[in-house]
């Protein structure tokens, strides 16, 4: 059931789900993002399932009383079913856009193997110069970040 509104949900125009998006959520929000390269210096992305630009970093929101760190593994163990370790905190983000904080942290997968999700039905690694269609503001994040660790 949750796919199928998923899908429906994508179906809407960006200023109408961020419209709904602003109505439904608390004023402000914290979220937590994860940022994996491999060893050649690619980004991990993933396909979202309700996404019109469907690439983009793992990320989600905290749940109360839940340490960042915590939830940035939750989330990622959620959508894939694989396990990271956020090694450091990158940054934290004001986002232009949304009213919400971002904590983004360098990560890299420890253990298990990708299981399709209700959210995510796919990932890759992307070299940092040939991204795919995707949000301006991550785009940006994962080259100035890319840029500082290579």
């Amino acid at each position: 059931m949750i796919k199928i509104l998923l899908r429906i949900w994508r179906i809407f125009p960006n200023w109408f789900q961020m419209l709904v998006s602003r109505v439904v959520r608390p004023r402000f929000r914290m979220a937590v993002a994860a940022l994996v390269f491999d060893e050649h210096g690619r980004i991990l992305l993933f396909k979202h399932t309700y996404r019109k630009l469907a690439w983009g970093i793992p990320a989600g929101g905290l749940e109360f009383k839940e340490q960042p760190k915590d939830a940035i593994v939750r989330e990622f163990f959620e959508e894939t079913g694989m396990t990271i370790e956020p090694l450091n905190l990158l940054l934290a983000d004001s986002s232009r856009h949304f009213h919400h904080v971002s904590l983004v942290y360098l990560c890299e997968v420890i253990a298990g193997e990708f299981k399709e999700s209700h959210e995510i039905s796919e990932i890759q690694y992307f070299d940092v110069d040939n991204l795919p269609p995707m949000l301006f503001d991550e785009k940006d994040l994962i080259c100035a970040v890319h840029k500082d660790l290579f």
